[in-house]
């Protein structure tokens, strides 16, 4: 068998490996019934439902299309600023606010493609923080610092 989509064969193959590692994980909890769901409930059926997209996705790599372009390289370079940029937004929210880090987020993370401009980032480092501070900070009161403690003494 012949691989003939890189892209969709590297997703599936994470959707289904993040499926399967949720759903084995969340076994420990009690399952219930569909009527009465216990805490094992959702997660079992989201990590169903993630790996069965990413076993049609993976399958469906296999399919050649039509006038389709030949796999490129993976850019792990700009796989591991998105994911660094996730691990300093969770190092950073503590001590800095979540303004400052979801700051730090959007731009570590624009700087992994070579078509992200700063305008644009900028636009979506402002939408995403009027965001999230409606929904976190004041629709259901999560509690994290909005601004850096050094502001709210």
């Amino acid at each position: 068998m012949k691989i003939h989509n890189r892209r969709d064969f590297n997703a599936g193959l994470m959707f289904l490996l993040i499926g399967l590692g949720f759903g084995t994980y969340s076994l420990e909890y009690s399952l219930g019934t569909a009527t009465r769901m216990g805490p094992g409930y959702f997660p079992l059926m989201l990590s169903a439902i993630v790996g069965v997209l990413g076993l049609i996705v993976l399958i469906m790599s296999f399919v050649p299309a039509d006038a389709q372009e030949p796999p490129g390289p993976t850019d792990w370079r700009g796989i591991g600023l998105i994911l660094a940029s996730v691990a300093l937004f969770a190092l950073l929210l503590p001590f800095t606010g979540f303004i400052m880090a979801v700051l730090a987020l959007v731009f570590l993370s624009a700087t992994g493609s070579d078509e992200s401009k700063v305008k644009e980032t900028a636009l979506l480092a402002i939408g995403l923080l009027a965001l999230g501070v409606g929904v976190f900070g004041y629709g259901i009161e999560l509690q994290f610092p909005i601004l850096p403690p050094i502001f709210t003494r």
